[in-house]
């Protein structure tokens, strides 16, 4: 299954568990206690606080999927399928350091580069800070937008 349907999928389960749990906050509402009433609004807060993630993390994954095809079609999307890896599947540890090297120079070379942001990011992905990997997405989405 593409991760994209995986994720659609997810996205579903989350809707009918956020739909169900704002259900429960108007059953408190309707209790019209004082204590059900500050209760309804606590819960209600978790589906509001749960739609915006859904909607930031889609919209950024849409963004980095432009700059995915946009990559793509110029010939230029990183390739790590050559690098060793260990019986998991993940790209070896020595490997991955070294290929984040590479792209950590790049950006150094050239810090207006969307494209090397892109990869640095992609190079922290594989290496297993997605943390870092995220931050440097960001990067490369703004260097991008002001590259239009």
């Amino acid at each position: 299954m593409k991760a994209r349907n995986v994720a659609l999928l997810m996205t579903a389960a989350l809707v009918v568990y956020l739909v169900l749990l704002a259900d429960r906050a108007f059953a408190l509402f309707a209790s019209g206690t004082g204590a059900g009433i500050a209760l309804g609004i606590g819960v209600l807060l978790l589906p509001i606080l749960g739609i915006w993630i859904v909607v930031v993390t889609w919209r950024n994954g849409l963004q980095i999927q432009r700059l995915s095809r946009r990559l793509d079609s110029e010939g230029q999307l990183p390739d790590v399928s050559d690098l060793p890896r260990r019986p998991s599947g993940r790209v070896d540890r020595d490997a991955a350091d070294a290929w984040f090297d590479q792209r950590r120079a790049e950006v150094q070379a050239d810090q207006e580069n969307w494209r090397a942001w892109y990869k640095l990011a992609y190079a922290y992905d594989i290496a297993g800070d997605r943390r870092r990997a995220r931050e440097t997405m960001k990067k490369a989405l703004e260097l991008e937008a002001a590259d239009r």
